[in-house]
C-alpha cells in the first residue's frame, strides 16, 4: 500500500481521473482517491515503483508526492488534534450540569469565535469538523495568499523601484519551492497556535471529526471518519461551514486540470503563461502575484476589473497592470476550454488564449448542499447561502449561522464578528452585527480599500451625495515615496456634508481605510475630518487633504497646512 498527496485536483471528477490513471499502472489493484483531502491510497498486488505512480498522475495532468512515514504523521497532525473513534467520545446532548449545549459545525474563524465566546458565556460546546482544522483563512485563504503576495512584492521591488537611479536593481532568482516551504511553516504555526492548541487544551470544547447534517430541527447526525454515525442533539447550533471556489459552467472545463485559488497557492512551480478567468478580489490579487514572480498573465474579465466597485478603481488598477505587463481583456468570456500536451486552449467571444495553467477565480459558493437544511427548517437563497438577520439567527430560532456560508460579505473579520455575536445571542444576550461601516481591502499593489457608499451606491439608496477625488500627487508622503499611483475619494451627503463613503487606491490604503470607517461611524462631516490633526508624512493624511478639497484648493496649501 502506498499513500500519495495529490496536487491540482479541483473537483470530484479530478479524483476520478487520478483514480483511473493510477489503476492503469501495472501491478495496481485499487486506488482510493479523495478530492477533499487531496490524497490517494494505492493498493498493489506486488511492489510497484513509486516513480511509476507519480508519472501516471503527472500524465493525467496532476502532480503527486510520495508520503513517507514522517509525512503521513505530519498530515495526521495537520488534520487536527487526535480524537478517539466517534462512538467513544462522550457527547453532551442537551443541558449538562445546567449548561447550554451548543453545537458548532465547522472550525474556521466564525466557528472558533462562536465556540470561545459560548464557553465564556457559560455554555458547553461540541465542534464538528471533517476537513482540516482552521477553515479557509489560515489554511488556503488569507494567510497563504498574503504571504505569496508579499513575496511577489519583494521580488518586484528588487527588479524595479522608483529609486533605481541610486540603488542598482537586480533580477531576482525565484525559488518557488523554498517560498512554499516558508509559507507552509507559517500556516502550520498559526493553525497550531490559534486553532489546534486551543481545542486541545479547552475542556469545555469537544472536537468531533466527521461530517454533520441535520436530522431534525434540534439534532444533527455526525458521520465520523471511521464511517460510524451518531445522532447529536443541541440546545443551540451554529452553522459555519464556509464556502468553496465556484466553478463556472464552461464546456470542457471539468475535463482539465484547472486551478482554483487553493491549487494556485499550493503550486511549487511558476508557470510561463497563466490565464485567469475572473476579475474580482482573488483574481486580481493572484494575477499580480504570479506576474511579479515571473508568469505572463492574461485576465479574462466578463465586464471589467472589480466591476462591483466605483469604475475609477478598476481603471486605476488596469493602468497599474498595464505597466506591469499584465494583459487585461475586458468584456471577454470563455466559451470553451481544452487541455492537451500540458497546455490550455481557451476559446472566447473575442479570440483564443493559450496558457500553461488556468486559474478559475469567479467567486465562492457556500458549502451548504450536504447539510440537509430543509430538515432543520433553515432557509437559504437561490445561491445556497443561509439567510440570517443582524443577530445571526436563521429561520430556525435555535440555529444560527455565520461566515461565508451566509448571505453576508465574505470577509474573515465579518465571519469572526458574526460568530461571536451569535454566541452572545444564543446564550441569552443581545448583540447585533452592524455592517454599515465595514471596511474592505484588496491586497494588490497599490492596495484598494473602501468603506460605506460609493456615489452609485448612495444614489441607489436614494441619498443625494457629492464627492471629491484627491490625486496622490497632492499627498506629501506619496511624493516622498515617489509613488503617486491611485487616489482617495470621499463621498458626502449633500447639504449636511456628513461623510458616508471613502474609496482609496494607494500604497497602504488598507491602513488608511480604518480611520475613514471610524469617521463615518461617528457621523463626522468632511469639515470635521478636515479639521482633525493628522501626522505629517503619513498616507492617512490624504484623508484630511481630501476633506479639504470640498471647500478649498489644496494645491495652494503649504506643507502641514491646517
Amino acid at each position: 500500500m502506498t499513500d500519495l498527496k495529490i496536487l491540482g485536483m479541483t473537483c470530484q471528477s479530478s479524483a476520478a481521473h487520478v483514480k483511473a490513471a493510477l489503476e492503469h499502472v501495472e501491478g495496481v489493484g485499487q486506488a482510493d482517491v479523495s478530492y477533499p483531502s487531496g490524497s490517494a491510497r494505492v493498493m498493489t498486488a506486488e511492489k510497484v515503483p513509486v516513480e511509476d505512480l507519480l508519472s501516471a498522475v503527472a500524465n493525467a495532468g496532476y502532480r503527486a508526492e510520495f508520503k513517507d512515514a514522517d509525512q503521513q504523521a505530519r498530515d495526521q497532525r495537520a488534520q487536527g488534534p487526535d480524537t478517539a473513534p466517534l462512538a467513544d467520545i462522550p457527547l453532551r446532548e442537551g443541558p449538562t450540569a445546567g449548561k447550554l449545549h451548543v453545537v458548532v459545525i465547522g472550525s474556521g474563524s466564525a466557528a472558533m469565535a462562536c465556540a470561545l465566546k459560548s464557553i465564556e458565556c457559560g455554555a458547553k460546546v461540541t465542534l464538528i469538523e471533517h476537513e482540516t482544522i482552521g477553515g479557509t483563512c489560515v489554511n488556503v485563504g488569507c494567510v497563504p495568499s498574503k504571504i505569496m503576495i508579499q513575496a511577489a512584492r519583494i521580488a518586484h521591488l528588487r527588479r524595479t523601484s522608483p529609486f533605481d537611479d541610486g540603488i542598482d536593481a537586480a533580477m531576482p532568482a525565484i525559488h518557488r519551492d523554498r517560498l512554499l516551504a516558508q509559507q507552509h511553516a507559517r500556516v502550520t504555526e498559526l493553525r497550531k497556535a490559534k486553532y489546534e492548541d486551543i481545542l486541545e487544551t479547552n475542556p469545555d470544547i469537544t472536537l468531533l471529526r466527521g461530517e454533520a447534517s441535520f436530522e431534525s430541527e434540534q439534532s444533527v447526525v455526525v458521520r465520523g471518519l471511521d464511517g460510524e454515525e451518531r445522532s447529536l442533539g443541541f440546545d443551540r447550533c451554529l452553522i459555519a461551514v464556509g464556502a468553496r471556489p465556484q466553478i463556472p459552467d464552461i464546456p470542457g472545463l471539468q475535463d482539465t486540470p484547472y486551478w482554483t485559488s487553493t491549487e494556485a497557492l499550493e503550486t511549487d512551480q511558476i508557470p510561463n503563461r497563466l490565464a485567469v478567468i475572473g476579475s474580482s478580489i482573488v483574481a486580481v490579487e493572484l494575477a499580480q502575484a504570479f506576474a511579479r514572480l515571473g508568469s505572463r498573465v492574461t485576465i479574462l474579465a466578463r465586464h471589467r476589473l472589480l466591476s462591483c466597485e466605483d469604475p475609477a478603481i478598476g481603471e486605476a488598477l488596469a493602468g497599474v497592470f498595464y505597466e506591469e505587463g499584465i494583459e487585461v481583456r475586458d468584456a471577454t468570456e470563455a466559451t470553451s476550454v481544452a487541455y492537451s500536451e500540458g497546455g490550455f486552449l481557451l476559446t472566447t467571444n473575442q479570440d483564443e488564449v493559450k496558457a500553461d495553467r488556468l486559474l478559475i477565480a469567479t467567486g465562492r459558493a457556500p458549502r451548504t448542499a450536504d447539510l440537509r437544511l430543509e430538515t432543520a427548517s433553515v432557509a437559504k437563497n437561490s445561491q445556497g447561502s443561509i439567510l440570517v438577520d443582524r443577530a445571526m439567527r436563521t429561520s430556525n430560532p435555535r440555529i444560527y449561522a455565520a461566515g461565508d456560508c451566509t448571505d453576508q460579505p465574505q470577509y474573515v473579520y465579518v465571519a469572526a464578528a458574526g460568530g461571536s455575536r451569535a454566541a452572545v445571542n444564543m446564550t441569552g444576550g443581545k448583540a447585533d452585527l452592524d455592517l454599515s461601516t465595514m471596511p474592505a481591502v484588496v491586497f494588490t499593489d497599490p492596495q484598494i480599500a473602501t468603506v460605506g457608499y460609493s456615489e452609485a451606491g448612495a444614489a441607489k439608496m436614494g441619498i443625494q451625495s457629492e464627492s471629491r477625488t484627491l490625486a496622490l500627487d497632492n499627498v506629501p508622503r506619496a511624493l516622498a515615496n515617489f509613488d503617486t499611483r491611485g487616489f482617495i475619494k470621499l463621498v458626502a451627503e449633500a447639504g449636511s456634508g456628513r461623510l458616508i463613503g471613502v474609496q482609496a487606491v494607494a500604497d497602504g490604503a488598507g491602513d488608511i481605510i480604518q480611520s475613514a470607517a471610524l469617521a463615518i461611524r461617528n457621523q463626522m462631516t468632511v469639515a470635521d475630518l478636515a479639521d482633525q490633526l493628522f501626522p505629517y508624512l503619513t498616507m492617512v493624511e490624504g484623508l484630511k487633504l481630501a476633506a479639504q478639497t470640498f471647500y478649498k484648493d489644496v494645491t495652494k496649501l503649504s506643507c502641514c497646512a491646517g
